[in-house]
C-alpha cells in the first residue's frame, strides 16, 4: 500500500542522513534553527501572557468563577505556546529552512545518480526568490487553513472531527513540502505537481504521520527532505521527469 511506502521512505531517509556527516549536520542546523525561534516566540509571547489573558477575560472578582479563570489561563498558555511553534516553523522555512532542504535534496541526488538535473543554471538570488515563492502555495497557506479549521473546531461541539481534519490537512501538505522539492527544482509546472500530489495522498499521509509524533516530529522533520529525494528517484524519477522534459545528459550543481 501507498500508505506503508510513504512511512517506509520518511524512515529510511532519517536512517540514511544519519550515517551521512553532511545531511546530519544540516539537518542539526534545521532543527536547531527551529527550536532557537520556536523558544524565543514562545518566550516572548509568555511574557505578555497576562496581557493577552486580559483582553480575552478580565480575572473575576468572584471565587466561584476564578477557578474557570485558571483553566481558562492554562489553555491560553498552551495555545499560544502551540502557536508560537507553528509561526517559528513557518518562519525558519522562509528565511533558512527552504535552502537547507533544497541542499539535502541535492546531496541525496548527487549521491544516488552522480549528477544534480535541473532545466538550468539559475543566478542564487533568484534561485533564492524562486525557493520561496514555492513554499506560500504548498507550505504557509495550508498550514494556516489547518490552524483556522482547528480554532474553528474549539468552538463548535464538533471540536474533535475538525480537529482530525486539520492534523491530517497538515500532516498532507507538510509531506508535500518535501516531495516537491525535486519536482519544484527541475521547475515543473505547478499544477502538474499539485495534480501528482492528489493522485497520491495515501503515500503522503503515510510519509507525514511521524510529524504528529510530538517532539520527535521536529526530527524527523528535518531530514525528510532525504527520504522525498529517495521515493522520487528510486519510484517515480521517470514519470516526473516525463511532465518537464529535462535534458537527462546536462549536469547542473547548486547555483552559485
Amino acid at each position: 500500500m501507498k500508505f506503508f511506502s510513504g512511512l517506509k521512505y520518511n524512515i529510511r531517509g532519517l536512517w540514511m542522513a544519519l550515517r551521512d556527516p553532511k545531511l546530519l549536520l544540516l539537518g542539526i542546523s534545521r532543527f536547531v534553527l527551529v527550536l532557537i525561534l520556536t523558544i524565543v516566540a514562545a518566550s516572548l509571547i509568555l511574557h505578555y501572557h497576562a496581557q493577552i489573558l486580559e483582553l480575552v477575560w478580565q480575572r473575576p472578582e468572584s471565587p466561584w468563577v476564578t477557578w474557570l479563570w485558571h483553566i481558562v489561563s492554562w489553555l491560553l498558555s498552551v495555545f499560544l505556546v502551540g502557536i508560537s511553534g507553528v509561526l517559528s516553523f513557518l518562519l525558519s522555512q522562509i528565511l533558512f529552512s527552504v535552502v537547507i532542504m533544497d541542499l539535502m535534496s541535492r546531496i541525496v541526488e548527487k549521491k544516488l545518480t552522480g549528477r544534480v538535473e535541473e532545466p538550468s543554471d539559475m543566478p542564487f538570488f533568484k534561485w533564492f526568490i524562486y525557493l520561496i515563492k514555492q513554499e506560500i502555495p504548498r507550505n504557509i497557506v495550508p498550514v494556516t487553513i489547518s490552524l483556522l479549521i482547528m480554532v474553528v473546531g474549539w468552538a463548535t461541539p464538533l471540536g474533535p472531527v475538525f480537529t482530525f481534519i486539520s492534523s491530517v490537512v497538515t500532516i498532507l501538505f507538510l509531506a508535500w513540502d518535501n516531495t516537491d522539492i525535486l519536482p519544484a527544482r527541475r521547475l515543473l509546472p505547478f499544477k502538474e505537481r499539485f495534480r501528482w500530489l492528489i493522485k497520491n495522498i495515501p503515500f503522503h499521509l503515510g510519509f507525514g504521520l511521524p510529524f504528529l509524533v510530538p517532539v520527535a516530529n521536529i526530527v524527523v522533520l528535518s531530514y525528510a527532505p532525504v527520504g522525498a529525494t529517495l521515493y522520487h528517484l528510486e519510484s517515480t524519477q521517470k514519470p516526473m521527469a516525463s511532465l518537464g522534459n529535462p535534458d537527462p545528459s546536462k549536469e547542473s550543481h547548486s547555483p552559485s
